[in-house]
């Protein structure tokens, strides 16, 4: 999957993924990660996601990470906020009240981008890879995450037979497999649950399973 597919899905709004509420397993599980009040907070892939808000109003720092521009201004635009923008690295670092964006290729990160990230909240980056670019994206991540970083991340778990991700089936042996050498993983809970794209019911998908995992990366 090339950036020109979610470039060409932001600039014809098909952004289906994109949810208009704040993620109900978010509200549920964030405080099992334990992370101080004013924590800095990463969200890969971010989008406009309003999941950011919710961070923010539960008073952390958040800092995202997109590649499509009009999704960065666009979360600020919503939130009537006029952000600022500088260079920073290979990105162009956009900078609201409590939640600044990197706009560029997540691939392109370093860990002195991240230095003072405590938790990581993965809510569509990780279903939203084919499996070839899933390995890259958490080898790269845990590359330039902080040791002990705790990650909340949700997961589909479906016959993908039956139709085509994104968001992509992602099973708990992949997940041990790409984050268990590395990290502690722990599987707080798994739902079935209804609410899927348009696409997946046209196909006979009506139902899925949503895994809730906290991840937090060892020394």
């Amino acid at each position: 999957m090339k950036p020109k597919f979610w470039l060409e899905r932001w600039q014809k709004s098909q952004i289906g993924f994109h949810q208009a509420e704040h993620n109900k397993l978010l509200l549920e599980f964030w405080p099992r990660l334990g992370l101080p009040g004013d924590a800095k907070v990463f969200v890969p892939l971010c989008g406009k996601s309003l999941d950011m808000r919710w961070l923010e109003h539960a008073g952390h720092r958040v800092l995202g990470v997109e590649l499509a521009e009009i999704a960065v201004q666009t979360y600020f635009a919503e939130g009537g906020e006029c952000a600022r923008a500088r260079p920073v690295e290979r990105f162009m670092l956009h900078e609201g009240g409590r939640t600044s964006i990197y706009h560029g290729d997540f691939f392109d990160l370093t860990a002195s981008l991240l230095e003072d990230v405590q938790g990581l909240f993965d809510r569509g980056a990780l279903v939203a890879l084919p499996p070839d670019m899933r390995f890259r994206y958490v080898d790269h991540l845990l590359r330039i995450i902080p040791e002990h970083t705790r990650i909340l991340l949700l997961t589909f778990e479906y016959d993908q037979n039956l139709v085509a991700g994104p968001p992509h089936s992602v099973m708990p042996e992949e997940i041990e497999a790409l984050f268990g050498q590395r990290c502690e993983v722990e599987l707080l809970d798994s739902i079935v649950t209804s609410l899927l794209p348009p696409h997946f019911h046209e196909q006979g998908v009506t139902q899925a399973v949503e895994s809730v995992y906290v991840i937090t990366k060892a020394d």
